[in-house]
C-alpha cells in the first residue's frame, strides 16, 4: 500500500444476496465462528468430573471474576439475571476490539470503488471501530434496559418518564427520557470513538515507521480493548440494576 487510507465507514468487500457484505461485517462473523468453536472446546468436558483443560480453566477464572463484579452491583438474584446478556457483551467486545490489531487487519485488501472513488479496501476491519456495530450493541443494552424495567416494575416504570401529576415531576420525566437516548449515544461513541481512534494512530504509526515505533500503541491498545468491555459490561448493567428500582428508591437487592 503505497498511501494510507483511513475510512471513517466501513467498506463493502462482496455481496450476498444483493446485500453488501462490509469489512467490519466479516470479520464479525468470522470472530462469532471462532469464539463459539473456542467455547465448545472449553465447556465440552465440564460433565467430566476431575477433567480440566487450560481452556475450561481460564473460562471459569473468567466467569468467576466478572460475575463478582456483576454481583456487586446488582446483587445475587438479579446478578443471575443480568450476567449472561453483560457477559455476551464482553466477550464479543473484547476480540472485537483487538482484531483490528492483527497483522493484515487493514493492510490486507483489493482496490475497488466506494462512494464513487477507487480506493484501497482492507477485506478484514475491527467491528467496533465500525460505528454500526457499536451502535447495535448500545441499542441492544438499553432496549434490555427498558425490558427489566418493565419486568421488574410493570406499568409503573412508564412514571418515571411521564408523570405530570405536577409541573416539576412533568420535567423531571422529559430529562429522564432524554438521558435514556443519550445513553445510547455515549455508549455508542465511547466504543466507538477509543477503538477508531487507536487503530488510527496504529495505522500512522505504522506508516511512517513500519517496525519498533507502534509497538507501546499495541501494547495500549490491547489493554484500551479490555477495559472498554469492562465499561460496557459495568455500565450496562448499572442501567439495567437502575431501571428495576422503584423512582427514587434506594433499595439495592
Amino acid at each position: 500500500m503505497s498511501s494510507l487510507h483511513i475510512s471513517i465507514s466501513a467498506e463493502p468487500v462482496f455481496h450476498l444476496l444483493g446485500i453488501p457484505i462490509t469489512n467490519s461485517l466479516a470479520t464479525s462473523y468470522v470472530l462469532t465462528a471462532l469464539l463459539l468453536g473456542l467455547i465448545y472446546l472449553g465447556t465440552r468436558k465440564l460433565k467430566l468430573k476431575g477433567t480440566f483443560t487450560r481452556v475450561q480453566m481460564f473460562f471459569e477464572f473468567l466467569v468467576e471474576g466478572l460475575y463478582g463484579i456483576v454481583e456487586s452491583i446488582a446483587g445475587t438474584t438479579k446478578a443471575r439475571l443480568f450476567f449472561p446478556l453483560v457477559m455476551t457483551f464482553f466477550i464479543f467486545i473484547v476480540p472485537s476490539n483487538w482484531s483490528g490489531l492483527l497483522p493484515g487487519a487493514g493492510s490486507i485488501g483489493f482496490n475497488g470503488l466506494f462512494h464513487g472513488k477507487e480506493v484501497f479496501i482492507p477485506i478484514l476491519r475491527g467491528p467496533t471501530a465500525d460505528i454500526n456495530t457499536t451502535l447495535a450493541l448500545a441499542l441492544i443494552a438499553m432496549g434490555m434496559v427498558q425490558v427489566y424495567g418493565f419486568k421488574f416494575q410493570g406499568i409503573k416504570y412508564l412514571k418515571k418518564f411521564f408523570n405530570f401529576s405536577n409541573p416539576i415531576n412533568g420535567f423531571v420525566g422529559i430529562l429522564e427520557l432524554v438521558s435514556e437516548f443519550s445513553k445510547v449515544i455515549s455508549f455508542t461513541f465511547r466504543l466507538f470513538g477509543n477503538i477508531f481512534a487507536g487503530e488510527v494512530l496504529i495505522s500512522v504509526m505504522t506508516f511512517l515507521v513500519p517496525v519498533i515505533a507502534p509497538m507501546p500503541f499495541y501494547a495500549l491498545e490491547i489493554f484500551v480493548g479490555v477495559i472498554q468491555g469492562l465499561v460496557f459490561l459495568m455500565l450496562a448493567t448499572v442501567f439495567m440494576n437502575m431501571a428495576t428500582l422503584g423512582h427514587g428508591a434506594d433499595e439495592h437487592s
